[in-house]
């Protein structure tokens, strides 16, 4: 009770809405893109950007996606991404995978500074991954060091096309090995992949930068590929002004994919058309 009041007086929000969105979203009221376009719900990082990939494959007469979760834990986002696909299945003629690829033993060992020792100790956010599958309806587990999972995920596994990404790994050395995923064939991918990271920001100790973590992963992988680039999403910060993640999603770009300039702007482009008309 303490620190949520603390959380409201630190940063300031009409106190209704806080209640009223509560209520929203204990309740299911409105449709499920109402309460996502308001945040009345679970992780609307995660639900934002499963909605943004199935309704990207919808344009693209995609039948099959997939969503991809790096770092479990102990599974709390693959069971709220479940409840998102759930929903969003519901709105579009897509059929949605969910895959989580975790060690299963908990952090490993930092390998040098860029994996911020100073704030990660080896073993954290270990799974029970026999009590954790009991609670999945959906996801599959990829268990293992992640280099050697997403090197062999496409061939063992089979997936749909991969349409989001959530990164949440926290180390350097992890995130890069995670996005060696990328480096499969583009049939793997759809041409604009909706992704998140989680450890970007930070805390005061924790003392995050472009230097270390996976703001280094993303800048090193986009200095080693050409045509593949993975790009913070412009439009987020005027959709979602007041939500600590808006700077947090990302989109990966294949420039060179078969169907990334297949256009897909028809509904937005009339939707525009009918608001100038109207001012």
């Amino acid at each position: 009770m303490k620190d949520a009041l603390l959380r409201i007086l630190a940063y300031p929000k009409p106190i209704r809405a806080v209640l009223a969105k509560k209520l929203i979203q204990r309740l299911s009221l409105f449709s499920y893109r109402d309460r996502l376009k308001i945040n009345a719900v679970d992780r609307p990082h995660y639900g934002h950007c499963i909605f943004e990939a199935a309704r990207l494959a919808s344009h693209l007469k995609y039948p099959r996606i997939s969503v991809i979760e790096f770092g479990c834990g102990g599974g709390n986002g693959l069971v709220i991404a479940e409840k998102h696909i759930a929903e969003v299945s519901k709105l579009f003629p897509v059929e949605i995978e969910l895959y989580g690829f975790d060690s299963g033993a908990g952090m490993p060992a930092a390998k040098d500074y860029r994996d911020f020792p100073h704030y990660f100790n080896r073993g954290l956010y270990r799974m029970d991954p026999g009590a954790l599958r009991q609670k999945l309806k959906l996801a599959q587990l990829v268990l293992g060091d992640v280099l050697e999972t997403c090197r062999r995920f496409i061939v063992d596994y089979k997936p749909a096309p991969v349409g989001c990404v959530f990164h949440d790994l926290d180390f350097y050395s992890s995130t890069r090995d995670a996005l060696t995923l990328f480096d499969a064939d583009a049939g793997a991918f759809m041409p604009r992949i909706h992704m998140y990271f989680d450890d970007i920001k930070g805390t005061h100790a924790w003392a995050s930068s472009e230097f270390a973590g996976e703001l280094l992963a993303i800048e090193e992988f986009n200095a080693a590929h050409a045509f593949k680039k993975i790009a913070i999403s412009r439009s987020m910060r005027s959709f979602y002004p007041d939500q600590w993640w808006a700077d947090q999603i990302y989109i990966y770009h294949d420039f060179q994919h078969p169907d990334y300039n297949v256009f897909i702007a028809g509904e937005e482009q009339v939707r525009h058309e009918s608001e100038i008309k109207l001012r």
